[in-house]
């Protein structure tokens, strides 16, 4: 016997991957009026059949007092940075986003969503960068729920898988780039700070978009090394500094140098052989990269003694 496959697309197909979507809910302030005048005439009948001791009455009170019951529960108030989020016998029926009082089905379960802004900082981890030197690294998340049948379905807690995900795009960030850079061109966390961060928010926006949660901006509130290597990197900076300051001093002297002996060889003010020329370069270079003030000596008889 040959059996038929069911297509997916046909009756008892599997559930697709929830979307959030906005359900036309009657304002409930006139439910609410509705209902409160059904209770009090249900009230009224019932008291003038016990009054005048006629059946009928009573029972029609009590069904119209019964009827305005669930009429008043399918109330609900949604506050300002609140949606809720509605549930039919267990099934996803639509999202509340109007504030307001409004009513819904009285059968219906309602979970409230919070849609405010929120921000987190990420708890303070310790990696080693690209070039394996442990540093210390921490960032601010700015985040919000932009889909709020994902943030109330799609995950069991939504605050912690947003900080899980946060820190693990921290620490996945942290570890591809170095600290400092030591070729002009290269990124570091420390001097790329805009390319970094933005390549951290794209990174943690894709994380926790399957939660329904829109990243709005991240930004590094800690960088620093380790403890344990901070002042041995702390000199190493300072060594560098020191280099590229002599680097650049050095420079200018030798400019400043060989704008002299042009001077002098244009002007012919002194005519200096090579020996002499080279002691000349030495003293002026002495003279301009030293740290301390040069002590000038006269020279009473010839260039030459």
């Amino acid at each position: 016997m040959v059996m038929a496959m069911q297509d997916p697309g046909e009756g008892g197909s599997p559930d697709t991957e929830l979307r959030e979507k906005i359900a036309p809910w009657p304002d409930g302030w006139l439910i609410l009026v509705l209902g409160s005048a059904l209770l009090i005439l249900g009230i009224v009948l019932l008291t003038q059949g016990i009054s005048s001791k006629d059946g009928g009455t009573i029972w029609g009170g009590v069904v119209i007092a019964a009827i305005s019951i669930p009429v008043l529960q399918g109330l609900t108030q949604v506050r300002p940075g609140q949606a809720r989020v509605i549930l039919l016998q267990g099934r996803y029926i639509g999202t509340i986003r109007t504030t307001g009082l409004r009513w819904v089905v009285p059968l219906c379960t309602k979970r409230a969503i919070s849609t405010r802004i929120r921000s987190d900082e990420t708890p303070i981890a310790k990696v080693n960068d690209a070039d394996g030197n442990p540093i210390e690294i921490a960032a601010v998340v700015v985040w919000e729920v932009a889909d709020t049948a994902k943030a109330a379905f799609g995950v069991d807690n939504l605050e912690k898988f947003v900080a899980v995900q946060a820190e693990t795009a921290v620490r996945h960030v942290a570890t591809s780039y170095a600290y400092d850079s030591r070729q002009e061109g290269t990124r570091s966390l420390r001097e790329s700070q805009q390319e970094i961060t933005a390549e951290l928010s794209a990174e943690i926006a894709d994380r926790v978009a399957p939660a329904g949660v829109r990243v709005r901006e991240s930004r590094i509130s800690r960088l620093s090394y380790a403890p344990e290597i901070a002042q041995a990197m702390l000199r190493r900076q300072q060594a560098e500094a020191v280099v590229a300051a002599r680097k650049r001093i050095v420079e200018g002297a030798l400019g400043m140098v060989e704008d002299a002996l042009a001077r002098l060889s244009s002007d012919g003010l002194v005519d200096l052989d090579e020996e002499r020329r080279a002691a000349m370069v030495s003293n002026l270079l002495v003279v301009l990269c030293s740290e301390h003030a040069a002590q000038p000596v006269v020279n009473t008889g010839t260039l030459y003694q």
